[in-house]
């Protein structure tokens, strides 16, 4: 099986990074990454097989907008054989023309589901619109089904990959911008949702990755005002 002989490569047990790789070696596209979600806090890249699928997981994070978003709320399979596609741009006006620029034409996001629990999205993009057909289709919802057993076996200890990111180190992701969205709330006096709104915003005014900028204000780098723009904040260094 594909999953197995990428994992015994790495000399490692098998993870998402492994049924990342082999989904764009069996699928017609060029890349995939995977997402852990959480309804009750930011998204976290669990790894990407290449530099456009990781911009794609770090561009819906920060936007909280896209294929991989909308697959997650709603619990079904997100399918866009072309970006641009008139009614895509309107649907996700952001994301759309940033995932274009950044070289994917078409994006697949499947959710990982087992019963109630939904622990992430599986994100397939292609830089030439495709559309997959039953098979395809087929193959791909096996690799998000398999990639739901993999994560919530191995609970996001996978090391292996150069692009996938070790569970301690996705725990202090979250944390650094769960610790970041907090301080926001009481500079700016609003609630956490609104701090994370508003971080993700100036995250992406400014071109930077949100985990940067949430670093940035809990070492107190950086400080948001309630007299300022949603993109603005005041720098302290």
């Amino acid at each position: 099986m594909l999953v197995a002989e990428q994992a015994a490569r790495r000399a490692a047990r098998v993870g998402v990074v492994d049924v990342c790789t082999a989904a764009v070696a069996a699928l017609p596209v060029s890349g995939a990454g995977l997402s852990a979600m959480s309804r009750t806090g930011p998204s976290h890249p669990l790894c990407s097989t290449d530099d456009i699928s990781e911009q794609l997981e770090e561009l819906q994070l920060t936007l909280g907008e896209g294929p991989c978003v909308d697959a997650f709320l709603h619990g079904s399979a997100v399918l866009t054989p072309d970006l641009l596609t008139r009614d895509l741009q309107d649907r996700w006006m952001v994301f759309a023309e940033a995932a274009l620029e950044a070289g994917a034409r078409a994006v697949f996001a499947l959710p990982l589901q087992m019963g109630a629990i939904s622990p992430g999205v599986l994100d397939l993009y292609a830089r030439v619109p495709v559309r997959l057909n039953a098979e395809e289709l087929a193959d791909a919802l096996a690799f998000a089904d398999l990639a739901t057993l993999v994560l919530l076996d191995t609970r996001n200890d996978e090391t292996g990959g150069s692009r996938s990111a070790p569970a301690e180190d996705l725990g202090a992701y979250r944390a650094e911008i769960d610790q970041a969205s907090g301080i926001l709330t009481v500079q700016l006096g609003v609630g956490i949702e609104e701090a994370f709104v508003r971080l993700r915003a100036y995250a992406y005014a400014q071109g930077r990755r949100l985990a940067d900028v949430a670093a940035d204000v809990v070492a107190r780098r950086l400080r948001f005002s309630p007299d300022t723009e949603p993109d603005q904040a005041d720098d302290e260094t």
